[in-house]
């Protein structure tokens, strides 16, 4: 059949959206991983579908799977993109929607300067909440990745990220360490990993390896995520601009308890069809 769909992305972070909701779609994870080949097929770092809403109160569901074909729970800069896709197709006239995922509900809203702002709900802090193993509940745990010990902050957004404080994004590290995080026995469902460079208490850089798509220019998640865990060990100020490979993210944080607000751009690039 063929398949129209919109590219879209998110500071680099790129995406197809698929409209679930005005026609049936049946995706098999051989299928997504198709059309996530850069060479044979689309290309994206993630795949967004918009489904029906099944309960009152919520106006879509939001579904994810990244380009292995592995569906996940949460994509930050994804759910910019969402709403900025079902208001632009008309699905909705709302400027603020709510959107439930496999984690719970998310709010999107269209601001008048253009960009988006999400509350991403309130991070799970506990290591069970990621999940992670882990002896008790604590800041920062020590880490082994292969011949040395990093300290990480776990956190969840929806979806598992594990950050740590390193001198210099650019060092290489993100490489060396990344896919090894990624799949580390203590992280039964994986892990996104971060990598935060503090700039001051409002600004830092940030390059995450993601989960089951390797590198990519920026994780709207992930830099929830790192806010979070340099808050969390008094390292960071309740609002912090974002620095990624592809542009700002501003994220705000009032602490536990609290939910997570992160705004940024959401781009449409192109919409096109392809026979699958």
């Amino acid at each position: 059949m063929n398949l129209t769909f919109t590219k879209m992305q998110g500071l680099g972070n790129d995406f197809i959206v698929l409209d679930g909701v005005r026609q049936q779609l049946q995706l098999s994870s051989e299928t997504i991983r198709k059309l996530g080949d850069r060479h044979f097929g689309i290309g994206f770092d993630q795949l967004l579908l918009v489904e029906p809403a099944d309960r009152e109160g919520i106006d879509f569901r939001y579904r994810i799977f990244n380009s292995d074909g592995g569906e996940v729970e949460q994509c930050g800069n994804g759910a910019r993109c969402f709403v900025r896709y079902v208001h632009d197709q008309g699905l909705t006239d709302k400027t603020e929607i709510v959107v439930d995922t496999a984690k719970g509900m998310i709010r999107p809203r269209l601001e008048d300067n253009g960009l988006v702002t999400v509350d991403m709900g309130v991070p799970g802090l506990l290591p069970a909440q990621i999940p992670f193993v882990a002896a008790g509940d604590a800041v920062v745990h020590p880490l082994v990745v292969g011949d040395v010990t990093v300290d990480v902050t776990v956190v969840s957004m929806g979806n598992p990220h594990a950050v740590q404080v390193v001198a210099n994004v650019d060092s290489g590290v993100v490489a060396q360490q990344g896919p090894t995080i990624e799949v580390h026995p203590r992280f039964p469902e994986r892990v996104n990993a971060g990598f935060m460079q503090i700039i001051d208490r409002g600004a830092i850089k940030l390059r995450v390896h993601e989960r089951g798509a390797g590198e990519t220019l920026a994780c709207g998640t992930g830099a929830c995520a790192a806010v979070v865990a340099g808050i969390r060990r008094g390292l960071l100020d309740e609002t912090v601009r974002v620095t990624t490979r592809g542009g700002d993210l501003t994220i705000r944080w009032g602490g536990p308890g609290q939910p997570v607000f992160m705004t940024g751009p959401a781009v449409s690039v192109f919409t096109g069809q392809i026979e699958i």
